[in-house]
């Protein structure tokens, strides 16, 4: 089957805040960095990679991967960082994951594309546990303009910038695919399950 090609960015420019401002990217889980875990499991599902970071560079930059860091200041959140990887890619389809999703499902982007091309859609996310994952997102390289004017005009919620797009929800079973890794405690509990 011919498929577009897909670029994928792992999302590392956050603040960090519920961490107390530890790179999580770098943060060591299970005796590897988390974003290795990340990188282990979306690389192979993608076409191209690049990491999305907004320090520590250089550390990022020795894992072999274009380091790209958000073109809008003050740690806009998730949506700066899908917008410089917008801008940085050359595929018509741009695929996210946070880099705090260890666990992230083999199938991830081949389902989110199946349901992308079903529904003639922009955007695609999965949906868990009743629960849309809005930062693993399969969208639209064309949705780039829209993403830029939306963060020019001072927005940052991903729920209210999807709400202008269409986007397909694509069901996932597993709820545990999708945990993410916010606190410390957190981190010292999914390490010894």
């Amino acid at each position: 089957m011919n498929r577009d090609k897909i670029t994928g960015v792992i999302l590392a420019g956050g603040l960090a805040r519920r961490m107390g401002h530890i790179d999580k990217g770098l943060l060591q889980f299970r005796g590897r960095s988390m974003i290795t875990h990340v990188i282990d499991r979306l690389g192979p599902q993608v076409d191209f990679l690049i990491l999305n970071a907004n320090q520590n560079r250089p550390v990022y930059e020795k894992m072999g991967y274009p380091v790209i860091a958000d073109a809008v200041d003050n740690f806009a959140g998730p949506l700066a960082g899908l917008h410089a990887a917008l801008s940085a890619c050359n595929t018509s389809l741009l695929v996210s994951a946070p880099c705090d999703s260890p666990f992230l499902p083999d199938d991830l982007v081949a389902r989110l594309h199946a349901g992308l091309d079903e529904a003639q859609a922009q955007i695609a996310v999965p949906l868990s546990g009743g629960w849309r994952q809005l930062v693993f997102a399969l969208c639209r390289r064309e949705v780039l303009d829209s993403l830029t004017r939306y963060l020019d005009g001072g927005g940052h919620k991903v729920e209210s910038w999807y709400a202008t797009l269409k986007v397909i929800e694509v069901p996932f079973p597993n709820q545990a695919n999708f945990a993410n890794i916010n606190t410390l405690e957190e981190l010292e509990r999914l390490e010894s399950t």
